[in-house]
């Protein structure tokens, strides 16, 4: 049996993009995006669609993807976490005698993922490390262009105060870009959230392959991408 569980999580309730998931990016349903990623690395039974939308599972089901079961409701609020819907996913196939190793997250909202991402994400992963995440280059830095209060309401450089004058000699900082998350299912089943990982190792993307659909002006970013593929 594959040790890794890849699961696409797909909430019903969009508010920035209504309907997002099951809305054609490029003639293509977004859903259909991170589906069709996942089967370059994994057979249909390795891969969980986890949604509490009968939408969503039909539109899944347009490519043949059957969906193992229907997201509890109080797993599918806007405060729900995804460390509780991965539980759930983890816990559901465990009863079916299935105990994955390894967990990768695809969020529906990445749909610019490479092969080579995840081959490399996985390439990283060994038996000390917790999760390997995907992140891209930030552009801010709080060696150079991000900035605290101080108590006089004043703004203060945030890090290193009069170190760096250029921000090319800055430290790279880095930001999650929600594309790809592999995790060790044992570190996972005790963890609520990422403060609870010590050993976390980075999975470096462009910045072209890091959109997150969130807003229309996202979407439409998406198009113009898409349109000008190669990009």
């Amino acid at each position: 049996m594959n040790n890794t569980l890849y699961l696409i999580p797909a909430r019903g309730g969009s508010k920035g993009i209504p309907h997002k998931n099951c809305k054609p990016l490029a003639g293509k349903p977004l859903i259909h995006y991170s589906i069709e990623y996942a089967r370059h690395f994994a057979e249909d039974a390795d891969i969980c669609l986890s949604t509490d939308d009968a939408a969503i599972i039909a539109c899944a089901q347009e490519i043949g993807l059957a969906v193992p079961f229907v997201r509890p409701d109080e797993l599918a609020t806007d405060t729900s976490s995804s460390f509780v819907v991965m539980h759930h996913a983890i816990e559901f196939f465990r009863a079916q005698g299935k105990q994955y190793e390894r967990l990768v997250l695809l969020q529906p909202t990445s749909p610019f993922r490479e092969e080579r991402h995840l081959t490399e994400a996985l390439a990283l992963f060994d038996e000390q490390t917790e999760v390997v995440v995907s992140v891209v280059e930030s552009a801010n830095n709080p060696y150079y262009n991000l900035f605290e209060e101080d108590e006089s309401t004043f703004l203060k450089i945030s890090k290193g105060a009069g170190l760096y004058t250029r921000r090319q000699d800055c430290p790279p900082v880095y930001q999650f870009n929600g594309s790809i998350y592999v995790f060790s299912v044992e570190a996972l089943l005790k963890a609520n959230s990422f403060k609870d990982f010590s050993n976390v190792k980075k999975c470096v993307m462009d910045n072209r392959f890091s959109l997150d659909l969130d807003t229309p002006f996202d979407w439409e970013l998406a198009e113009f991408l898409i349109s000008r593929k190669p990009y």
